[in-house]
């Protein structure tokens, strides 16, 4: 029984070793993990602001001035078309009224110098009148002799004891007309290989004509020594913050301009009338009209007094 017991294996330990799992072998490879590496978190660096343009101020400063501009613009021209309004209304209903008190002081001061005779009361009766004859045209006064722009030739001479000769002809120098060929054959439109050369050429014969018409020599020499010196290279263009204040300058010059408009339809007479009532300038009409009204009953009760004593 020893024997058998010390052979044999212990009781249970065969069915220990049958449970047993069997262990994984060392030389098999290791399954991969499917899953990647977490990156590490890169920090975030703050970034710059974003750097202005030069120009961006000068930008921001002509659209500011330029849309100030366009609501004073129409402040203006909404002020102005209200007083041409406001003219021809005031024109229409008491212009007739104006024309009778003129008239109506014309004929007291007539009635006045009648009785009295004296040249004082002659003279303001005169003028009275003038005021109401209307005023001719200047064309109208001197018939022929003189127009807006002044005496004509014709009318100088006369004047002047001068006959009326027609113009002289002018004869050009041998050396303006060889000054003339010359210049003709260098600068003629038909050697220009482009528009821009042509049109230049156009306007340069077309002053060497006029000068040599006239026959002055002296110019078409100039024009010689101009046309050697080849053309005037084009001008340097401005930069964008050199044309933003030429912008920027116009506009204030545009706004002194309007500013000066407003100024003298505000101080105008009928300006000054409107401003009076802005809000009911048809009532302020009717107002003016009674107070002409009772002025023009005045002067005719004055002129029948005079007329009739």
């Amino acid at each position: 029984m020893a024997d058998q017991q010390l052979d044999g294996p212990p009781e249970g330990g065969a069915q220990e070793q049958a449970q047993e799992p069997p262990r994984e072998r060392s030389d098999e490879p290791q399954r991969e993990r499917s899953e990647e590496p977490e990156q590490p978190e890169q920090s975030q660096e703050p970034q710059e602001p974003r750097r202005e343009r030069p120009e961006e101020r000068l930008e921001r400063a002509v659209r500011a001035a330029e849309q100030a501009l366009i609501e004073f613009e129409i402040a203006v021209e909404t002020f102005r078309v209200e007083v041409e309004n406001f003219s021809r209304l005031h024109h229409q209903k008491l212009g007739p009224m104006y024309t009778r008190l003129d008239e109506l002081e014309a004929l007291i001061a007539e009635a006045t110098a009648a009785r009295t005779g004296d040249p004082e009361d002659r003279a303001k009766a005169e003028e009275a009148r003038a005021r109401v004859m209307p005023m001719p045209g200047v064309e109208e006064l001197f018939n022929g002799w003189m127009d807006g722009d002044g005496l004509f030739p014709e009318a100088v001479a006369m004047l002047t004891d001068q006959p009326v000769r027609p113009p002289q002809r002018v004869r050009p120098s041998e050396e303006a007309r060889k000054l003339y060929r010359e210049l003709v054959r260098k600068a003629h439109p038909d050697l220009a290989q482009d528009d821009t050369e042509r049109t230049r050429r156009d306007e340069f014969i077309a002053r060497v004509n006029a000068a040599y018409g006239r026959g002055d020599e002296g110019l078409l020499r100039e024009l010689a020594e101009e046309w050697a010196a080849g053309p005037v290279p084009p001008e340097r263009a401005p930069s964008p913050s050199e044309e933003l204040y030429a912008r920027l300058e116009w506009l204030a010059q545009r706004k002194e301009l309007l500013t000066v408009v407003a100024r003298e339809l505000e101080e105008s007479a009928i300006g000054s009338m409107l401003r009076m009532a802005p809000d009911d300038p048809d009532t302020l009409l009717d107002e003016i009209a009674e107070q002409l009204l009772a002025q023009v009953s005045e002067r005719e009760a004055e002129l029948t007094r005079l007329t009739s004593a």
